[in-house]
């Protein structure tokens, strides 16, 4: 595992943790820190939500940071008992050493922090890079998933890379050489396909700034990895998803995945828009209380 720094600078760093923490202000709920030690490094954990509620993890998308994906499932704390981890190596306060997901690492890191709050299994939802920490999960200790969500999910097939490239690689390296905000703007509404907030569109400038992102996504899974995986699951996925699009990933998951409840598309990006958000979270309610 290559120790060192995420960060260009010392500046860059400083930064990018001052968004989290505005991000964090703005929540319309009480969040307490804890920091885990695993074998994989320290961990930032954000919890909230009523003490007595399910628990319910959430992991973050890759490459941003935790409170800015776990708002999009802010309705969720009002009943369950939500745990967010900073993933180690991406952007936060968690160590910065990389995991890789293409292991039982995840796995092992996700048992030691359900192990540290008592929660023998529980529930889980992930957005893109969460969704494929999630599959690990499932692949190597399946009995520790109740019910799962998986968002935009990295871990089943990739978009076109032809398209990555034009679309997003491109305007990246343009941005970063330039700074230009015209690039920024092309890359943040290619990922939305709508309007993404405003300052999510700082964040993720400051992102790609600052950080050296992590480029290795989650494994692909196979289908023989999740045959002893039985937990009810629900995949959204988004029909302009540049990275995981909907008609790559509704495939897939049918192919993989033994108990799929449902799959539901929307006409989104990678990033869900305000209003994709409010349904979302409507499907995710149901599909708990049906199976958790």
């Amino acid at each position: 595992m290559g120790h060192g720094t995420i960060y260009k600078s010392n500046e860059g760093k400083k930064g990018i943790q001052k968004h989290y923490e505005h991000y964090l202000d703005s929540f319309r709920f009480d969040v307490e820190r804890v920091y885990v030690d695993t074998s994989f490094g320290k961990t930032h954990v954000l919890v909230a939500g009523p003490k007595d509620g399910k628990p319910l993890f959430i992991f973050q998308g890759g490459n941003c940071i935790n409170p800015m994906t776990l708002s999009w499932f802010a309705p969720l704390v009002e009943t369950y008992r939500v745990y967010a981890p900073d993933t180690i190596g991406h952007p936060g306060y968690s160590d910065e050493n990389r995991v890789s997901a293409k292991d039982q690492s995840f796995a092992q890191w996700s048992e030691e922090l359900m192990d540290f709050f008592t929660i023998k299994r529980c529930a889980f939802i992930g957005p893109s890079y969460g969704a494929g920490i999630i599959l690990r999960l499932a692949t190597y200790m399946p009995e520790k998933i109740d019910c799962a969500v998986l968002v935009s999910p990295a871990g089943f097939r990739l978009g076109s890379k032809l398209k990555m490239i034009k679309e997003i690689l491109i305007p990246l390296v343009l941005f970063n050489l330039t700074s230009s905000q015209k690039y920024l703007i092309e890359i943040t509404g290619r990922m939305s396909a709508s309007s993404m907030k405003e300052i999510d569109k700082i964040i993720i400038g400051d992102v790609f700034k600052h950080v050296k992102l992590e480029q290795d996504m989650p494994k692909l899974t196979e289908k023989d990895e999740l045959s002893n995986y039985q937990a009810p699951t629900l995949v959204i996925a988004g029909k302009k998803d540049v990275f995981f699009p909907q008609s790559k990933i509704y495939k897939a998951a049918k192919e993989i995945i033994p108990n799929l409840k449902g799959f539901i598309t929307y006409g989104m990006g990678h990033f869900p828009s305000e209003v994709h958000l409010v349904n979302i979270n409507k499907e995710i309610k149901e599909f708990l209380k049906l199976h958790y």
